[in-house]
């Protein structure tokens, strides 16, 4: 909406599943149909901000990102608001201040209209999770866009936020004049001195894993690419989330990987090669590019003429909240089958509710990366 886009269907459903509460005793039968209205409805949404994205900044394309910093005054954005970014990008332009991503925010690199800003410079730290830790030793001004925010400990003379999200004692930025995040900016000490130049690769939205798709097409058709994994979703820090770093690292070397949203962090680091010049591990981008995920699939169908559940692809997703429950409702909505889920399975699913979930789609908590992988791959 701030990007101006809007659908008056998607407020329609709203009405809806709030007036759906009121339902005494529901079935199952209506409840499973209400959830894949849901997944329904959500496809939209997220075709809806892709739109908005997209027809603001442009598609994604793959870009080298730093993950070490440089020497100077730093600015830290995390969240998922591109807008936030964009205004504070062209308001510390020429300020001798370096902007870094953090968090979902990574995936902002690949964009034309916000990479084409000299001073953002990289992306600092992980996922959401490790923000207590590196905004503690972050020598900048820090602006948390959107949600993810923790109690901050420490920083928060430093630590700004910015639409939906707020906290007790932090500054709030209500108009997106940033000036005083950039008088913080200033003040703070930055970075003492370059480290070691290391990059990492993003911006493989649909748009750019199509126009590559006649080489992965052939790749697939010699026998170069074997199979694609989809390894991605929140993450967290509860014990159990190594998983997702050693599926990664096992899986075959004749596999591509791809990966959205900030479970990404748990591997997005290691180098994985590439086959015939195709990067092995390709970065699609935030939670909400599931939808780019899904072009992808639906194109690669359509180019060898077969369902999606026909591919060589595996879904191995990480749950952690609400988001990443609608969007594997849309994955359900459309019909995609042995998706595995984990570390461990949302709140809401009891055992009634999963059997419904296993009967109909076949879904799967996770056991371990060995026998996760054997049964794929057998």
């Amino acid at each position: 909406m701030i990007l101006g886009k809007e659908d008056d269907g998607i407020y329609a459903f709203f009405a809806e599943a709030l007036d759906y509460l009121t339902v005494p005793q529901p079935t199952v039968e209506q409840l499973f149909a209400l959830c894949m209205k849901c997944g329904e409805v959500n496809l939209k949404v997220m075709e809806v901000l892709d739109a908005a994205n997209t027809g603001a900044y442009g598609h994604p394309v793959p870009t080298p990102v730093r993950v070490t910093p440089k020497k100077g005054k730093a600015i830290l954005v995390s969240g998922h608001d591109l807008k936030d970014l964009e205004e504070l990008l062209k308001q510390t332009d020429g300020k001798g201040i370096n902007v870094y991503t953090h968090g979902e925010m990574l995936p902002a690199h690949g964009y034309p209209e916000l990479k084409k800003y000299r001073h953002l410079v990289g992306n600092y730290g992980g996922a959401w999770q490790d923000q207590l830790i590196e905004f503690a030793q972050f020598p900048g001004a820090i602006l948390m866009t959107t949600n993810c925010i923790q109690r901050p400990n420490g920083y928060q003379s430093r630590l700004f936020t910015s639409g939906l999200v707020a906290w007790p004692g932090v500054t709030h930025i209500g108009n997106r004049d940033f000036t005083p995040v950039i008088e913080a900016a200033l003040a703070a000490p930055g970075f003492t001195t370059d480290e070691p130049p290391k990059d990492i690769l993003v911006g493989f939205g649909r748009n750019a894993v199509m126009q590559a798709a006649g080489a992965v097409i052939e790749g697939v058709k010699q026998g170069a690419i074997k199979r694609f994994f989809l390894v991605g979703g929140c993450d967290g820090a509860r014990s159990g989330r190594d998983y997702y770093t050693e599926f990664a690292e096992k899986v075959p070397k004749d596999c591509v990987i791809l990966t959205l949203a900030c479970g990404k962090y748990r591997f997005n680091k290691l180098d994985f090669g590439t086959i015939n010049g195709i990067p092995r591990l390709l970065d699609i981008g935030q939670c909400n590019d599931a939808y780019s995920a899904i072009q992808i699939a639906v194109a690669l169908a359509k180019a060898f003429n077969c369902g999606v559940n026909d591919l060589p692809l595996s879904l191995v997703l990480s749950w952690y909240e609400q988001k990443a429950v609608a969007i594997l409702l849309t994955l359900l909505y459309l019909g995609i089958r042995n998706i595995r889920i984990g570390p461990t399975l949302p709140a809401f699913v009891s055992p009634a509710v999963l059997q419904v979930l296993v009967d109909k789609f076949n879904l799967m908590p996770i056991t371990t990366p060995d026998a996760d992988l054997k049964a794929i791959l057998n």
